[in-house]
């Protein structure tokens, strides 16, 4: 599913991971996105963020495939 520019606006600042509303979690498929998104092209710190913000909205996804929590 494409996320339109409309759309990324109607999605609450609490469902990206991080802070400028960057990689939008709100689903299981954008939260995967994000963690496999921040693990090739994030810092080491982001990746860490991300994959933390990953874990707590949605425990059922295995961070540790992309790195370690």
């Amino acid at each position: 599913m494409t996320l339109t520019a409309k759309g990324r606006a109607r999605i609450k600042p609490s469902n990206f991971a991080l802070p400028g509303r960057r990689y939008p979690i709100n689903t299981t498929a954008r939260a995967r996105n994000a963690l496999a998104r921040v693990a090739q092209f994030g810092t080491r710190a982001e990746q860490v963020k991300v994959q933390n913000a990953v874990h707590r909205r949605w425990p059922s996804i295995d961070v540790t495939k992309t790195g370690r929590r």
